[in-house]
């Protein structure tokens, strides 16, 4: 039984200093490959240098919501070049997040607009950050209109956000949080995602799941926890679940078929 994390900040403290002791825990319980995901110019480099170095290592690249307002001149150009590469596998994690506000709504929403267009350009797949903007959010990508596949990561909305972005074409990604035990909720949510459009991630360092929350920084070995979780809602064997899983993340971000078996090269 093998799974991809299919959403994790490798380059973060807390996992970067111990990297091959992460990606061997990892191995060791089935966790084959790792999408990692770049959110803003400088930390895209630093995950291009990661999945240089480990062929299960795979790179996505984009402006976080964050860091929308620290964006220069010339960072649209910066970023094309960045996901025109042939090793970089999807535009993002963009998007908005009304949660924090770190950076000013307006700014996010430009630049969030502009990523659509780069994704547009070059042809790759979306990952959408949305925490408490679910209007706007969808707003900005019917106006975009995009033909590529958009996953909305990290969900922790209702059900019937979950419906809506559903119905709208859009995947959806879970984390441990779907094991928190207040999660009801989502795990409905859970449940009624179609099994073609649903992806599992551990959004590490953060989120840790159950029975490993609080313990530790969260790391791609524990999405095992989450994909658990989720079968069991939805009432599926684990090891098709974790199979279908796997499928739907090679499909969506377009990896390399022969998944690596295990990290470096």
């Amino acid at each position: 039984m093998t799974w991809i994390d299919s959403h994790c900040h490798l380059t973060y403290d807390g996992l970067a200093e111990r990297l091959d002791e992460v990606l061997d825990r990892a191995a060791a319980v089935g966790v084959t490959d790792c999408v990692c995901i770049g959110t803003d110019l400088k930390n895209a480099v630093r995950v291009l240098e990661l999945s240089d170095q480990y062929s299960n290592i795979h790179a996505v690249a984009g402006v976080h919501p964050h860091e929308a307002g620290k964006v220069e001149k010339g960072w649209v150009e910066a970023l094309t070049g960045i996901v025109s590469r042939g090793d970089v596998y999807a535009v993002g994690e963009m998007g908005l997040d009304y949660h924090y506000d770190f950076a000013d709504r307006d700014a996010q929403k430009r630049v969030f607009e502009a990523q659509l267009a780069i994704a547009a350009d070059v042809a790759k797949p979306i990952v959408i950050h949305c925490r408490e903007a679910h209007v706007d959010t969808l707003e900005i990508l019917e106006a975009a209109a995009p033909t590529s596949p958009v996953v909305f990561h990290c969900f922790t909305g209702t059900l019937n956000e979950a419906l809506e972005i559903i119905d709208a074409g859009y995947w959806i990604s879970l984390t441990g949080v779907v094991t928190f035990k207040k999660s009801d909720e989502l795990r409905e949510v859970a449940r009624r995602i179609p099994g073609d459009r649903l992806m599992v991630e551990t959004d590490s360092p953060y989120l840790a799941p159950e029975p490993v929350r609080s313990k530790r920084p969260n790391e791609p070995a524990y999405v095992v926890h989450t994909g658990r979780c989720i079968a069991e809602v939805r009432g599926e064997d684990i090891e098709a679940f974790a199979t279908r899983v796997r499928a739907n993340t090679i499909r969506f971000y377009g990896l390399p078929t022969h998944a690596a078996a295990a990290p470096g090269k």
